[in-house]
């Protein structure tokens, strides 16, 4: 009997000890892992930052060069027909489009579906501009026409969808 309190009184401080180190052991390699995952993030944001921020210049870009605006000032008109300007502004705006494409990674689907329909919104103002138009107008004609739309247009897709890349790349900063 006298053995086993013997043997009791050296386990059981043996324990008590070994099961204090566990616990700062772990509590060591938690604070080291929570370290680790600071700096990678820290590293992360370094790399991704920058190539986000030019993800939402080459946004604005795309948003502010499908303005139909800026889009029939590009493409001079009056040495086109309407018939002519119209298929070269369509494609233009698809151009733009496909080649920013890879874009919508840096963004939420939120504001990667307001750009597109920022597109669509573009596609179908040239398309409903040129119906109204005879076969033989200008692009003259069709240049007004773009411009007579866009103006009673009540909700401009592109300025919301320039708004929401702005609003989000602003979380960062």
């Amino acid at each position: 009997m006298d053995y086993l309190l013997d043997l009791l009184k050296i386990i059981l401080p043996a324990g008590i000890v070994l099961y204090g180190m566990y616990l700062v052991v772990v509590s060591f390699l938690s604070k080291e892992r929570e370290k680790l995952l600071v700096d990678l993030k820290t590293q992360n944001t370094q790399v991704v930052l920058p190539i986000r921020l030019q993800a939402a210049e080459r946004l604005c870009l795309l948003l502010e060069r499908i303005t139909p605006n800026n889009l029939v000032r590009r493409s001079n008109p009056s040495q086109l027909s309407a018939a002519e300007l119209h298929p070269m502004l369509l494609a233009e705006v698809r151009e733009e489009f496909n080649h920013n494409l890879s874009q919508q990674v840096y963004f939420s689907e939120e504001t990667w579906e307001a750009v597109r329909r920022a597109i669509e919104d573009v596609i179908t103002l040239l398309n409903i501009s040129r119906q109204n138009l005879s076969a033989e107008a200008s692009g003259m004609d069709l240049a007004k026409a773009i411009f007579a739309n866009s103006l009673e247009q009540k909700n401009d897709a592109v300025s919301f969808a320039l708004r929401k890349v702005k609003s989000e790349i602003q979380l960062y900063f």
